[in-house]
């Protein structure tokens, strides 16, 4: 199983607190030496709609280079893209492609029709540039505009998703309505629509399904899980949104379940503790209260 650490992007991006360059490339690098070995860094928003990442390009420019670790810039339009490719850094462009038009225009001004062919030209410059695309049907769990997303809209979406030739396609329960049953069905539906593509997954846990939702997500063969450390973020377009699943207690459930190694879940469980801090909110992550089990035997 692998972790793709979302807290700099998604994390980030829905926190009253702004924090400096300096800060935003320490949480990075706090995952990475935890053992993280891909991560969404910056998203290529416009600045004055989210602030939080307003410093996308400095972000890439200071972080270190790690053999094995890749860096992700997320891509809402073309502008974006543009940004991504003047030399900001990314090893991958992640395009949202929003399940329903009401929330594909507040998100990204445009119709979900319009995204998708937006997403065609993306998809097409970045592998030109040698980078790895990933496409995100957001939403697909349900909107909160217009209530819930019709499977056949969801397997719809990626099998015209699916026509650019992504890496990678994810489905993400933007804002954390989803259940298990859930996930089994639309996870199917992916496959049906776009067999052979790498699938992930993206949940929050704004209803306390979030992990549930992890593990049938692995159950029906996903191969790989979003999260951010400390369990913060949300959409900034999405009232009410809440964190995603915890990097930390994610990476023990994993590793208990006998599908991860390699990740030190008590320095992540530390970092989250930091970044709470430094924003001023309360940790939704529950690592960081107790410890890992079975303990570490001092050395």
């Amino acid at each position: 199983m692998e972790i793709v650490e979302v807290g700099p992007r998604d994390g980030l991006q829905n926190e009253r607190t702004l924090l400096d360059t300096a800060t935003k490339v320490a949480y990075i690098e706090r995952a990475v030496r935890a053992g993280i070995r891909r991560v969404e860094a910056v998203g290529f928003a416009h600045p004055a709609r989210v602030p939080q990442l307003a410093d996308a390009e400095a972000v890439l420019a200071a972080l270190p280079r790690h053999p094995g670790v890749s860096y992700s810039g997320l891509v809402l339009n073309l502008r974006g893209l543009d940004r991504a490719l003047a030399g900001a850094g990314v090893d991958e462009v992640n395009y949202v492609l929003v399940a329903t038009d009401e929330f594909s225009g507040r998100n990204q001004g445009m119709t979900t029709a319009e995204s998708l062919r937006q997403w065609e030209s993306v998809a097409a410059a970045a592998r030109a540039a040698g980078l790895r695309t990933a496409v995100t049907i957001a939403a697909a769990f349900g909107c909160p505009f217009t209530g819930e997303v019709p499977v056949s809209r969801v397997r719809d979406l990626v099998a015209a998703a699916a026509q650019a030739q992504p890496d990678e396609i994810c489905l993400a329960d933007t804002i954390g309505v989803g259940v298990p049953v859930q996930v089994a069905g639309l996870v199917t539906a992916a496959r049906e629509a776009a067999p052979g593509v790498r699938l992930r997954a993206h949940f929050h846990n704004t209803r306390n399904t979030g992990y549930a939702n992890a593990v049938a997500a692995l159950d029906n063969g996903v191969t790989a899980l979003d999260a951010s450390t400390g369990g913060i973020g949300g959409c900034p377009f999405a009232p009410a949104a809440t964190g995603n699943i915890a990097t930390e207690d994610l990476a023990y459930l994993l590793r208990r379940s006998g599908l991860l190694d390699g990740v030190d879940e008590r320095a992540l469980a530390e970092t989250g503790t930091w970044i709470t801090g430094l924003l001023g909110v309360a940790t939704p992550a529950l690592l960081g209260r107790t410890d890992v089990f079975p303990p570490v035997e001092a050395g």
